[in-house]
């Protein structure tokens, strides 16, 4: 499914396909339900956990789809959870990272992120004005330039409803 994704994003002229790195047991526990939109997807009688964890790709998968978006040539890009895991993109000489929405406040998360001395997109659903300025400057204490960073403004609620759709938000994140 991963190499099907790689090629139609490669066919449709995509630059990057993302993906998402994580360790589950770093990322939910046993007893966490699942969000509404996922228990409509998903099998009814699996655990969060147990959804979670087959979604999880090793580092040889990694290197079989960072291969495989370079014989596409579109680059790959993945969203990393936990320390464990930006460690793994790290020796797999990633060239820019991806923070999500929920570690935004994580301050330890921030540090190793901005600590690898790379581009950053960093994710901001859920998050207030402040939280994202916070999450800037520790990323700048940290050494990463300022124009290094990308920040998206994001919704958690997938599809977003139209309702929710703030896009002068973005100005606003610019302007800051």
């Amino acid at each position: 499914m991963a190499k099907k994704m790689i090629d139609v994003a490669a066919d449709a002229g995509a630059d990057f396909v993302k993906f998402q790195t994580f360790k589950t047991e770093a990322l939910v526990t046993k007893t966490a339900e699942k969000a509404d939109y996922q228990k409509n997807l998903t099998k009814k009688d699996e655990s969060q956990f147990e959804m979670i964890k087959n979604l999880e790709l090793d580092r040889e998968a990694h290197e079989e789809l960072i291969k495989y978006c370079k014989s596409r040539d579109v680059r790959f890009l993945s969203t990393a959870f936990d320390r464990e895991s930006i460690d793994m993109l790290s020796k797999l000489n990633i060239p820019l990272y991806k923070i999500p929405s929920g570690e935004i406040t994580n301050l330890l998360y921030l540090r190793h992120i901005g600590g690898m001395g790379k581009p950053i997109i960093m994710s901001t659903g859920m998050s207030t004005l402040d939280e994202v300025r916070s999450a800037l400057n520790v990323l700048l204490e940290c050494d990463v330039e300022k124009n290094k960073v990308t920040v998206l403004h994001c919704n958690t609620e997938y599809p977003t409803p139209m309702e929710d759709v703030n896009l002068k938000a973005m100005l606003t994140i610019r302007d800051e």
